[in-house]
């Protein structure tokens, strides 16, 4: 993907099969991106079917408006608002909710975004640039303690102590603007290197998500997606690291377990407590040629629930 309107979806096919669409079913794209999940679900609805998609990035929700069809609307929200949103829209129940988490590759190959250390730009890192602390100003003020941290737990990266003090020398001389500065002090703290991944990669994921709280975000929207599902209505989640998926599979696996059973037995049987969802089918992935086509495919994961 090269330009602002291109972005090819992961597991694109699989996702939206599995949010088994109804012709006159109701639908939310959790993260509308450049739009290829929901025009695939508007591609499969009725006239009489539904869309909402949100997006918290502008570029997004002004490419959302593009789309003129009166069966969908845009949303400028972060998807943890989606309770707000579709009591906006007089919504009480939907068939579907989608969510396909993570950076855009059309955020991360934009230079101006600061997502990515191959590209120089400006050290942004948020999703929705009207509001919120940027990475560098983020990088400016935190203190070397709360820098390892982050970059320990966001990114799971082992030599995050070394990589804080850097940072902090590095800003005692000047702030550290730029997505290329931030990668050299990286590397520079780094001795190890994977031959695999650059030694920027952990720690930029790290900041973003620091930024972002995309992690704190995914555990906000998850019930609440629930909540708004009718019976038999689907949560379909792509997630693209260890740490989100973590998030999504507890989830989905407590809310299709039933915890415990009442002390006073006997009890009828409409009093015994039930599972909320059941998990359909197993996690999927990318085929080969998928992930050929598209290596930041690689690492994607999806999984399904249906609520009860």
């Amino acid at each position: 993907m090269t330009t602002s309107l291109q972005h090819a979806p992961v597991l694109l096919e699989e996702a939206v099969s599995a949010l088994d669409v109804h012709a006159e079913g109701i639908y939310v794209d959790c993260t509308f991106g450049r739009g290829g999940h929901s025009r695939a679900i508007l591609a499969r609805l009725g006239t009489e079917g539904r869309l909402i998609g949100l997006d918290r990035d502008p570029a997004a929700v002004s490419a959302g408006r593009d789309i003129l069809d009166g069966r969908f609307d845009i949303v400028h929200a972060a998807f943890s608002e989606l309770r707000d949103v579709l009591a906006r829209f007089a919504i009480d129940a939907v068939d579907g909710v989608l969510l396909d988490l993570g950076v855009s590759s059309t955020q991360l190959d934009d230079p101006q975004r600061g997502f990515s250390f191959r590209h120089t730009g400006p050290l942004d890192m948020r999703m929705d640039t009207s509001r919120g602390e940027s990475a560098m100003q983020w990088l400016a003020a935190a203190g070397e303690g709360e820098i390892r941290e982050v970059i320990a737990r966001y990114g799971e990266e082992r030599f995050a102590k070394q990589i804080a003090a850097a940072i902090v020398a590095a800003r005692a001389q000047r702030p550290v603007a730029s997505t290329r500065e931030l990668a050299a002090i990286v590397a520079k703290a780094v001795r190890t290197r994977e031959a695999r991944q650059d030694p920027a990669t952990r720690t930029f994921q790290a900041v973003r998500i620091h930024v972002n709280q995309e992690l704190a975000q995914l555990a906000l929207v998850l019930p609440q997606a629930l909540d708004a599902l009718r019976p038999g209505g689907r949560l379909v989640v792509v997630s693209f690291h260890s740490l989100e998926d973590r998030i999504v599979k507890r989830f989905m696996r407590d809310q299709a377990a039933v915890d415990r059973l009442p002390l006073d037995l006997p009890v009828r049987a409409r009093d015994l407590p039930r599972a909320r969802a059941r998990i359909v089918g197993k996690p999927v992935r990318p085929l080969a040629r998928e992930v050929a086509a598209n290596p930041r495919a690689r690492s994607a994961i999806m999984r399904v629930a249906e609520h009860l």
